[in-house]
């Protein structure tokens, strides 16, 4: 009888035994964008968010950036990396003057708009009506949310480290704003991320639908995990 676990592992097996290594040379003599590629696919899947930001003149922006990481919970910190200022960084540039910024989740229906908000466009010209997204504002809190993301996060700058390696910028910032359907939230805390239907990127530009495989209990030395969902 054939069956098509034991056929997918060793199809697995096969490639695993075929793997090609590339060294540090190999990484220096790869064309530049080919590289780029390269090494930004490494990290496998991560997610899209969409930062909105606002100049001291009123002028909003909008970018896809896919560095967003959780740095603690207590204080609630996400951080992102920007690229180096050897071109015009709207991004940075705003929150440095403003101090707030807005991390918004990117659904699989808006990927190509989204996607869209990493051209270069003038600094006159705002992202959101460039590529067809609508602004949606707080009280007292000085940048744009996306009103057609389904996880909104509003952030107050506190910190930015430069780079000295490679000339990026690691911002972090306090989270003192959440917006997401209420029914997402699970019963320990958790957004229920497969609820929401968001997008995953891997490299530059190739975009997944993400879904949940289990859930695993609290790892423990003498316990193996338990699957609590599926």
């Amino acid at each position: 009888m054939f069956c098509l676990s034991l056929y997918c592992q060793s199809v697995i097996q096969i490639i695993m035994s075929n793997l090609h290594l590339w060294d540090k040379s190999d990484l220096e003599n790869m064309e530049q964008r080919f590289r780029a590629q390269f090494v930004n696919s490494l990290p496998g899947l991560k997610t899209p968010f969409l930062v909105g930001t606002q100049n001291s003149q009123g002028a909003t922006n909008l970018a896809i950036v896919s560095s967003v990481t959780h740095l603690g919970s207590s204080p609630a910190l996400m951080s992102m990396v920007m690229r180096p200022n050897t071109v015009e960084r709207h991004t940075i540039e705003n929150l440095k003057e403003n101090g707030f910024y807005t991390f918004n989740a990117v659904d699989i229906n808006s990927i190509a708009k989204a996607h869209q908000t990493s051209a270069r466009y003038p600094r006159d010209i705002s992202e959101f009506k460039a590529c067809g997204f609508n602004e949606i504002w707080e009280p007292d809190f000085e940048a744009p949310f996306v009103k057609e993301s389904v996880l909104q996060i509003g952030l107050k700058l506190v910190q930015i480290l430069h780079l000295e390696i490679n000339g990026c910028d690691l911002v972090i910032g306090e989270i003192v704003i959440v917006k997401a359907p209420f029914q997402s939230l699970s019963d320990d805390g958790s957004i229920n991320i497969d609820q929401l239907d968001l997008a995953s990127v891997s490299g530059l530009d190739r975009y997944h639908k993400s879904q949940k495989v289990m859930r695993l209990s609290y790892a423990k030395p003498d316990l193996k995990p338990l699957v609590i969902d599926k």
